[in-house]
């Protein structure tokens, strides 16, 4: 078989999900005949020599109620069984790649590898960080998990075709079908796509704007854009790039407040738990209108919407705003709570505090391919700390 990036994204989840426990009875079919062709043999070995997905010692073991499996693992178990230690701290505090950024209340590290290997006793105790993981849900209310789907087209509404590409993203193309009925020209059919806690996902829209969601997120659109404007809704947090059409300007809704463009960037983090909704520009020009008033954004300016009442920030800091959409957690003199929610949405956990929550603020940023023990290791520095329980992050004072 050709080893192909499909191939590999293919055979990835199909063994991420079997460590997960959630492969469907049909996936784990096509598990077993993968492992059963040699031919798959060098995109196994590939899979594990670049450590795509982390494997634990104890997973392993897990794994060998089988013996059709332990013969099908046992080149993974070599691998991690021959893997020496590594040492986390002291790589870190000599590694010139390793940015350290202070600020009077805390600090955070860039890293800019993800270690090879976690702290062996807590092992089993770890989360793995959030992957590309959404639901699609079409006119009809059908729902279709993108995690996993093959490639290529996913469905047809009205006058599009909804095609998933090998770079795990979801496409729109309008005019290139015959519409399902007569009143398909006059409707406005909506799809819906939404991102787990632990999930994020590319969208391209019919009218090339490309679409950005977060962790817990959502966009409900149209799949062609048939009137004389474009408007969509969304819920937590999406990165737009809106595709200029100065006939038909582009409306985005929120639970307060309506954004008007042309074509320009811009984010827009509206989560129901953060105090403030932040819009903000990055190239262009947009106006938001609240229930209170209206302002016009320029580029480096964020709105702020707190009860209706709008606050624009000049100055706005354009790194941080944009950091999910890079894979970064980036803080700047954020408490503690603002650091644990966005843990929260993309580990995936729910998050509880045990005694006095620290007044501390923090200031850095790490990348997001991390697990959570390095996040915990890193706060573990200014005497945070956290363990793990399950699907939950218990911050101890």
């Amino acid at each position: 078989m050709p080893l192909t990036k499909m191939n590999r994204e293919r055979i990835v989840y199909l063994y991420q999900s079997y460590l997960d426990n959630t492969s469907a009875p049909d996936e784990l079919q096509e598990l077993e005949s993968v492992l059963n062709n040699p031919e798959h043999e060098e995109i196994l070995k590939e899979i594990v020599d670049k450590s795509y997905f982390n494997i634990s010692k104890e997973q392993i073991r897990d794994m060998s109620d089988s013996p059709a499996r332990e013969k099908s693992f046992s080149y993974i178990v070599a691998q991690v069984q021959n893997k020496k230690p590594v040492k986390l701290w002291p790589r870190i505090a000599v590694a010139a790649s390793v940015l350290l950024m202070l600020s009077i209340g805390g600090y955070f590290l860039v890293l800019q590898k993800q270690p090879s290997n976690q702290i062996a006793q807590n092992e089993i105790h770890d989360i793995a960080p959030g992957s590309n993981k959404a639901v699609l849900t079409l006119a009809n209310g059908k729902t279709i998990i993108l995690t996993g789907a093959r490639n290529g087209k996913l469905a047809v509404q009205g006058y599009a075709a909804i095609n998933k590409t090998a770079d795990e993203k979801v496409v729109y193309k309008a005019d290139q079908v015959s519409p399902a009925s007569e009143t398909a020209t006059k409707e406005v059919v909506y799809n819906t796509l939404t991102t787990p806690r632990g999930g994020q996902y590319h969208l391209v829209l019919a009218d090339g704007t490309n679409v950005w969601l977060d962790a817990a997120s959502s966009i409900t659109y149209p799949v062609a854009f048939i009137g004389k404007d474009r408007q969509v809704n969304i819920t937590g947090q999406v990165y737009f790039e809106v595709a200029h059409n100065a006939a038909k300007p582009f409306r985005v809704t929120t639970k307060n407040q309506t954004i008007e463009v042309l074509g320009t960037h811009f984010n827009v983090n509206a989560y129901p738990d953060e105090p403030n909704t932040k819009t903000t520009l990055f190239e262009g020009s947009i106006k938001l209108t609240s229930n209170t008033g209206q302002a016009i954004l320029k580029p480096g300016q964020q709105a702020q919407i707190n009860h209706g009442r709008i606050n624009i920030v000049n100055d706005a800091n354009m790194d941080e705003a944009i950091a999910w959409h890079k894979g970064l957690f980036e803080f700047h003199d954020a408490d503690i709570q603002t650091v644990m929610r966005q843990l929260s949405r993309w580990y995936n956990v729910d998050v509880s505090y045990e005694g006095k929550i620290t007044d501390r603020h923090f200031s850095g940023k790490l990348y997001r391919n991390v697990t959570a023990l390095t996040v915990a290791d890193i706060l573990s520095y200014k005497k945070i700390h956290f363990r793990i329980e399950g699907k939950q992050i218990i911050v101890e004072q």
